[in-house]
């Protein structure tokens, strides 16, 4: 799976949370201020193009809605940047979150626990 640009990962998510939308419906939700129709309608082809969006046509008009699924986008991405930034290591995965989201330790004993009773389970 590619790394979406800002502008279609923005569209994306405001299909997730519409569950559906006409492309002048979209340019009201996004952030960008004055952005141009056709710059919103070629980048939601290229995601239907990608499989990641679908259509159901009414005359003229297209109503579009996500294909791909937000977990399987946010998955795929962060297996990308787990084995690209952090060389597949949980160790370091773990040390970046202590470090950086300030992980307490009762938060990281659940993790633990968690972990524990997931490995027993198996």
């Amino acid at each position: 799976m590619i790394r979406l640009t800002k502008l279609e990962e923005d569209i994306l998510n405001k299909l997730w949370e519409l569950g559906k939308a006409f492309p002048k419906v979209l340019i009201t939700y996004l952030n960008e201020p004055d952005l141009p129709y056709n710059t919103v309608l070629s980048t939601i082809r290229k995601l239907e193009k990608l499989g990641y969006v679908g259509y159901k046509k009414y005359g003229k008009s297209h109503e579009y809605f996500p294909i791909l699924k937000k977990e399987e986008y946010s998955k795929s991405l962060f297996k990308k940047v787990f084995h690209d930034l952090m060389d597949g290591s949980n160790e370091a995965m773990l040390s970046f979150f202590i470090n950086t989201e300030k992980i307490d330790i009762d938060e990281l004993e659940t993790l633990v626990k968690k972990m524990r009773n997931k490995n027993q389970n198996k």
